[in-house]
């Protein structure tokens, strides 16, 4: 996969270079590039920004860099990608967001800055995502969150592959509690479930506890899902044992 950014900000996205998403540029699964697109104006100042025609308050990014810095990723590309916009309006980030971007072989993320973008620069555009009801000062944040949640589900990326498929949301759940050695830490023991090998009931123990934390923590979550019978089952029995 090919990921480009283009922003203000470069070094901003250092830590790219770090974690999981540094091995998998280091292997070869992604290829990761900024764009400073100041370096494209054509104005004597470099400025990228403009008051916007009716007045208001704020500055507005301007089309010309923004148009010009996809211009040269195309062409050093072959392509621009599917190109993603940071934007608060637009479509709110999420788990399937990320699985549906692991499936471009090419991605385009544009980070804003000041008061919004020159609604031309929306012509350049595939998607709007927002990471949620807020406002951030600039768009980079954003896009390494979702670079970062994105680069998860390429192959060979994570150490264990099956880890991509047994996180929270993956099934609609919450994750259930995990555990390491020692069994017993400060009084406080391992579910005794877990270490009796018995893995029909380590699966329903896992089970009943993401539907209890989902239950407790997000229950918007179980607004709608189809729950099997076995999940109505111990469901039912969590809500008897959170109201003793």
């Amino acid at each position: 996969m090919r990921i480009d950014v283009l922003s203000l900000f470069p070094d901003m996205f250092a830590p790219m270079h770090q974690s999981i998403v540094g091995k998998a540029i280091e292997k070869g699964a992604l290829d990761f590039s900024v764009t400073d697109f100041r370096q494209y104006t054509n104005n004597k100042h470099n400025n990228v920004d403009d008051y916007p025609f009716g007045g208001g308050a704020g500055m507005l990014l301007m089309a010309q860099p923004v148009f010009d810095a996809m211009d040269h990723i195309e062409q050093t590309a072959g392509d621009r990608g599917h190109v993603v916009l940071l934007d608060p309006a637009g479509r709110q980030f999420n788990h399937e967001v990320a699985q549906e971007l692991a499936d471009y072989d090419h991605l385009t993320f544009i980070a804003g800055h000041y008061e919004g973008y020159d609604e031309r620069i929306r012509d350049l555009v595939d998607e709007e995502l927002s990471l949620g009801d807020y406002v951030l000062t600039g768009g980079e944040l954003g896009a390494m969150v979702m670079i970062d949640a994105t680069v998860r589900f390429l192959p060979d990326v994570l150490g264990n592959q099956a880890s991509a498929h047994t996180d929270s949301f993956e099934d609609g759940l919450l994750e259930y509690p995990q555990y390491t050695r020692p069994a017993d830490f400060r009084g406080m023991k391992v579910p005794e479930v877990l270490m009796s090998g018995n893995h029909a009931k380590i699966a329903e123990w896992r089970l009943k506890e993401s539907l209890r934390r989902t239950y407790l923590r997000r229950p918007d979550l179980l607004q709608g899902r189809q729950l099997t019978l076995q999940e109505r089952d111990l469901l039912d029995d969590i809500k008897t044992e959170e109201e003793q």
